[in-house]
């Protein structure tokens, strides 16, 4: 039989209990300050410890561990925010005037605030996290499954009509990027010598910075693998500040699944095509480019350089 104590956990592991809004009138949020500080205290503790031990090997996927941690609280909020939106709809349809549902729905949607702002709070800490997982192993954080988003604070919602309009139009803003993509292709290479991995390296990120100095507004649309020079881009891209979107692999069409993606990618009609060394699926991908009369920038020459400076032909 389960007991009281392992019901009432059940029940918050799903989301569906939440402090009265009464418990939690006139507190307000942790200053961004101490979130940056509480989440960089964790950080440097814990790894500080594993530094230099036989331990030292399992910090990469610790720190993912640790930034997904707060990822997941935030989702939990989330989940929650969209169940009482489906109450408030609710209540917006039904009321009839009296004081007893209005204040039902003021309640509800104070408790809805309340809870996004905690939600704002765990995707703050987050980002902090994230940005230390990048800076201790290359790598963009991302989550295993869905988005990486933060919506932000919600002081400015009102009344229920504004709730719901409001948090609609800023679900829609943060999952679509705004201005114009550029797309991003290549494989996962090897090189000859540390020395031509950093000639590379630079001639990669010479090339996303001089595409962003013709394109302000770019945002990067790339296939999301981490362990290629993707991984080099998509680092650029947050230390830039420049919005991403990535195109998994729908595994289900096997051997189709590159090309499918390709056709997804270039159905956003991108200003530019940036292309380094990778395989018959990115070939194709410039092909299909130019076809479209897409620009292709392509560096699919050695070391991460235009082809035809070193076409003998020309």
């Amino acid at each position: 039989m389960t007991t009281s104590l392992a019901a009432a956990l059940a029940a918050l592991e799903l989301g569906h209990l939440e402090p009265k809004t009464d418990e939690l009138a006139g507190m307000a949020p942790p200053s961004t300050e101490a979130l940056d500080q509480t989440t960089t205290a964790i950080w440097s503790d814990l790894f500080a410890t594993l530094l230099n031990t036989s331990l030292e090997r399992d910090i990469e996927e610790l720190g993912w561990g640790l930034v997904n941690l707060f990822h997941r609280a935030a989702s939990k909020k989330h989940a929650t925010i969209d169940r009482l939106t489906d109450e408030i709809r609710l209540l917006i349809a039904e009321q009839d005037g009296s004081e007893v549902s209005s204040t039902d729905l003021e309640d509800k949607i104070e408790l809805a605030k309340k809870i996004e702002e905690a939600a704002t709070c765990y995707e703050h800490m987050r980002d902090t996290a994230a940005s230390h997982y990048m800076r201790e192993t290359g790598r963009s954080w991302v989550p295993s499954t869905g988005n990486r988003i933060s919506l932000g604070v919600t002081s400015a919602i009102i009344d229920g009509q504004a709730f719901l309009r409001t948090r609609r139009e800023r679900i829609r803003d943060a999952s679509t990027p705004v201005g114009t993509p550029v797309i991003f292709a290549g494989g996962r290479l090897t090189f000859a010598s540390d020395e031509d991995m950093k000639t590379f390296g630079d001639n990669l990120l010479r090339t996303l910075k001089a595409v962003r100095e013709r394109v302000a507004d770019m945002y990067l649309v790339h296939g999301g693998d981490m362990k290629g020079v993707e991984r080099i881009a998509a680092s650029w891209a947050e230390q830039n500040g420049v919005q991403q979107v990535r195109f998994g692999l729908d595994r289900k069409l096997g051997d189709r699944a590159g090309f499918r993606r390709n056709e997804q990618m270039l159905s956003l009609k991108p200003r530019y095509v940036i292309a380094f060394q990778g395989n018959g699926v990115t070939e194709r991908l410039v092909i299909d480019a130019k076809k479209a009369g897409i620009r292709v920038v392509d560096r699919r020459g050695p070391l991460g350089t235009p082809p035809a400076a070193h076409d003998p032909a020309r």
